[in-house]
C-alpha cells in the first residue's frame, strides 16, 4: 500500500461520517421546520384587507395565484387612488424566521404615488386585520420594506418603515418613519431572496444572502399615533412581542414564489 493509499484509507471513515451527518434525520428534521405559508396553489390561510373595502373583499382580484406564484396585480383598476392593500396570514407569530422570494414586474398602475414605484413590503408584528378601520392605509406594524431599482440609481431593499410604531436603533428610540438598510440595489425583474429573523420584543434582523443589512430592537407602538393609542389600551402596554404577517399592495405589480416561516425557540 502506498503512502497516498494509506492516507486515503484513514480518511475514508471521516468521509463516510460527513456523508452520514449531512443526510442524517437531524438535518432532514431541520429542513422540515420550514412552514410553507404560501402553498403555491391558492390563497388558503390568507385574507385581504384593501383600503375602502370590507375585510375579505379582494377588490379587482388584486391578490391572486397564477402559475404557482402569489401575484399582486392591478389590471382591473382604472386608477390606484391610494387603495393600499394587505394580505394577512391567518396566524400570529412571535419568534421566527420569515423567508421571501419576490420580484417586481411590469409597470406601476396609473395613479400610483411616486414613492410606491417598485415598492412593497412584509408587515411584521402587525395588528389583527379586524381592528383596522375600513379606510385605514396600513396596519400598525413593523415593515420590512421591499424596493426595486429603477435601472440607474441606488435603491436599497429590506429597509425599515414604522406605521404607528417605533423601534430602538443603535441604542436610541428611533421615531422617523423609515430608514435604509445597507443592501445593494436589485434592478429589473430578477428574483430576490430575503429573510427576517424576529425575536419577540428583543431583536429583529433583516438578512440578504446570509448578511445582516439592518437590525433593531424593542418594536413598540407609537403613542403619537391615534390608532396606536387605541391598541396600547387594548394590548395593555406599548411593547410588541408578536403579531400578524401581511404582504402589501402599493400600486406596483409584484410576484412572490415563496413565503415560508420557521418558528424559533424563545
Amino acid at each position: 500500500m502506498t503512502l497516498i493509499q494509506a492516507r486515503g484509507f484513514r480518511l475514508l471513515p471521516f468521509c463516510l461520517f460527513a456523508i452520514f451527518f449531512s443526510t442524517s434525520p437531524a438535518n432532514a428534521q431541520d429542513q422540515q421546520k420550514w412552514i410553507q405559508l404560501f402553498n403555491g396553489k391558492n390563497l388558503d390561510g390568507w385574507t385581504p384587507k384593501i383600503k375602502g373595502y370590507k375585510l375579505g373583499e379582494n377588490f379587482g382580484n388584486t391578490f391572486r395565484v397564477e402559475d404557482g406564484l402569489l401575484k399582486v396585480r392591478y389590471d382591473q383598476y382604472d386608477r390606484f387612488d391610494q387603495r393600499f392593500g394587505h394580505l394577512f396570514y391567518k396566524d400570529q407569530f412571535s419568534h421566527y424566521r420569515l423567508r421571501l422570494e419576490y420580484r417586481f414586474v411590469g409597470e406601476q398602475v396609473k395613479g400610483g404615488l411616486g414613492w410606491a414605484y417598485r415598492n412593497s413590503g412584509a408587515m411584521l408584528h402587525g395588528e389583527a386585520p379586524e381592528t383596522m378601520a375600513i379606510d385605514q392605509d396600513f396596519p400598525v406594524s413593523i415593515e420590512a420594506q421591499l424596493l426595486g431599482g429603477d435601472g440607474k440609481h441606488k435603491r436599497t431593499t429590506m429597509n425599515l418603515c414604522t406605521p404607528g410604531t417605533n423601534v430602538v436603533l443603535n441604542g436610541k428610540l428611533f421615531k422617523p418613519h423609515c430608514t435604509s438598510s445597507s443592501s445593494k440595489t436589485y434592478h429589473g425583474d430578477q428574483w430576490v431572496t430575503v429573510e427576517v429573523e424576529v425575536h419577540g420584543n428583543d431583536l429583529i434582523k433583516h438578512i440578504i444572502d446570509g448578511k445582516v443589512v439592518l437590525e433593531y430592537r424593542e418594536p413598540q407602538l407609537d403613542p403619537r399615533d391615534e390608532h396606536a393609542r387605541e391598541l396600547i389600551t387594548r394590548n395593555g402596554g406599548i411593547m410588541l412581542s408578536k403579531g400578524t404577517i401581511s404582504l402589501q399592495s402599493e400600486s406596483h405589480p409584484i410576484d412572490f414564489r415563496k413565503v415560508e416561516l420557521m418558528v424559533l425557540e424563545k
